[in-house]
């Protein structure tokens, strides 16, 4: 369990596949954050990984913001941060890059 936000430790995300080193994984990591912000940017949200913390910080553009998991929790946090369902495979995220 991390200590700093209480999660457990989880197994691999199917998106991790073919990070092999500690290394790789924190690069992949990173790389999914890329596109993670890319999509989430018209709804005005950002998320941020200390590559440490298990799961993913999402901000809010007033301040509030939530710890979620996984990518599940991300898009299910997103839609009650902005109070709207949301949608990452929409024209306004997939145009906004």
């Amino acid at each position: 369990m991390c200590s700093a936000c209480g999660y457990p430790s989880r197994p691999g995300h199917w998106t991790d596949a073919g990070a092999v080193t500690p290394g790789d994984r924190v690069r992949v990591r990173f790389i999914r954050l890329v596109a993670i912000n890319r999509l989430l940017a018209p709804w005005g949200l950002k998320a941020h990984d200390d590559g440490v913390t298990p799961g993913l910080q999402l901000f809010a553009p007033g301040g509030a913001w939530e710890l979620v998991a996984d990518l599940d929790g991300l898009w299910s946090a997103a839609a009650r941060l902005v109070g709207t369902p949301l949608d990452p495979l929409s024209p306004r995220a997939l145009d906004h890059g």
